[in-house]
């Protein structure tokens, strides 16, 4: 199986691609540039930060190591995947890493605020968030899979494999 190093080669070469063709053909595709960059972008952090990998935040992987000293954020995620189980499926297994992420992140919302309300702080955090346009979550949705994809790819998992496998056992 490819190394980290590998699999972030990969990625990066088939963006490169990718951005070559854009810019060649960008007034044929008709893609406006925000939507480029929110793909870009989460195709990006796909690669290098929230990896199927990180089901090995155990020991050292790469896209642990790039979160520094947040690096332990993603042990308890490696604990309940095993690698190469749920974490590397298609659908599921990116969907897994956001689901966490934003778990994760509601749970160091309520530490906060239950810190500042018992320290006697009058924090009150409200977040806003303006939903961004439905091309550009597309584009963020597509971007962080098409990272994913890559790496399922170049570890020899094929979207039909299950089948595949269960089809040749049978004969």
């Amino acid at each position: 199986m490819p190394s980290g190093r590998v699999h972030e080669a990969i990625n990066l070469s088939v963006l490169g691609l990718a951005t070559a063709a854009y810019w060649a053909y960008r007034q044929d595709l008709e893609v406006p540039q925000p939507v480029a960059a929110a793909f870009m972008g989460s195709y990006l952090l796909g690669t290098f930060l929230i990896t199927p990998d990180l089901d090995l935040a155990e020991q050292q992987v790469r896209a642990k190591g790039r979160w520094g000293w947040m690096g332990w954020f993603w042990v308890p995620y490696g604990w309940m995947f095993a690698h190469r189980g749920l974490s590397h499926t298609w659908i599921v297994g990116p969907l897994t890493r956001i689901l966490y992420l934003g778990a994760m992140g509601m749970v160091v919302y309520w530490l906060f605020s239950a810190l500042s309300s018992y320290l006697g702080l009058s924090i009150h955090l409200q977040p806003r968030f303006n939903t961004p346009p439905q091309e550009v979550l597309w584009a963020l949705a597509l971007g962080y899979y098409a990272s994913q994809w890559l790496h399922l790819i170049a570890d020899g998992i094929w979207p039909d494999a299950g089948r595949i496998l269960r089809g040749r056992r049978r004969r």
